[in-house]
């Protein structure tokens, strides 16, 4: 009688075990969608930052690369958000077709953002070389031009909040048109250059009223975006490495779902 139960025994243990794995995974997963969540709100508060509170830098920018990789956080930091409601619904069901649609999900966005990623990469490569051969051009030619409101505006708002003045040096500004024309009234500088800024200030070149800093505005901005550059890729990265995660759990489960059905 003994070795008449034990099959039924061993097999009702292995139901149990089986059982138990799954719930196993699907708190693991549940756990894991409840991250992923949080990190597609962070990867979509870094591109709304980037373009909410420094857009008024983009329009000294010769490409629209910067921006380009802030939209693309903002798509999937949105598109992360969308799919952790759908994960949830997914690990609750334990449906295959919304597992599979889960998993595809995850799938286009580790795309999207190494997509990101690659665009971020490039653009750190060429910052230098690109802000080096722009900014002193925009500064000379654009600056209080006529259709040149934007670009006028990112320049006024880089020199005062990095308190710098000209592209390499203050002495950028004598090769400016606009310091050049009558419509200057005498100014060496923008009034943007100066410590206290007041109409017609920039009038009086000396260091004790304008600002004067070793490497001028290309070596802030260029810090400034490289910084900025490295956080966008370390938080998508940070993303991705849950959703190689989420993707290999989504397939355990789905995978435990099916022996089930069978």
């Amino acid at each position: 009688m003994g070795s008449s139960l034990c099959p039924a025994t061993m097999a009702h243990y292995k139901v149990d075990q089986d059982d138990w794995l799954t719930v196993y995974l699907k708190y693991l997963l549940a756990v894991f969608n409840f991250f992923f969540w949080m990190g597609g709100a962070a990867v979509m508060a870094v591109g709304v930052w980037t373009l909410v509170e420094k857009s008024g830098y983009l329009g000294v920018l010769a490409s629209s690369t910067f921006a380009a990789s802030a939209y693309i956080l903002i798509f999937a930091g949105t598109l992360v958000m969308v799919t952790g409601f759908l994960g949830f619904g997914a690990v609750i069901r334990e449906d295959r077709s919304c597992l599979s649609a889960y998993f595809c999900l995850l799938l286009a966005i580790f795309l999207v953002e190494l997509v990101a990623g690659v665009l971020a990469h490039v653009y750190y490569q060429r910052l230098s070389e690109e802000l080096r051969q722009h900014l002193t051009r925009t500064l000379a030619q654009n600056y209080r031009q006529p259709g040149a409101a934007e670009i006028t505006a990112s320049v006024d708002r880089l020199q005062q909040d990095f308190r710098c003045c000209g592209s390499n040096s203050s002495a950028d500004w004598q090769h400016s048109t606009y310091i050049l024309s009558p419509e200057a009234e005498g100014r060496r500088v923008p009034d943007s250059c100066c410590k206290t800024v007041v109409a017609r200030c920039g009038r009086r070149a000396h260091p004790s009223n304008i600002y004067k800093v070793e490497g001028g505005c290309i070596t802030k901005l260029e810090q400034f975006l490289a910084d900025h550059l490295l956080l966008m890729g370390a938080v998508g990265i940070g993303v991705a490495c849950l959703q190689i995660c989420g993707m290999i759990l989504t397939c355990c489960l789905h995978r435990r779902v099916q022996l089930h059905l069978y």
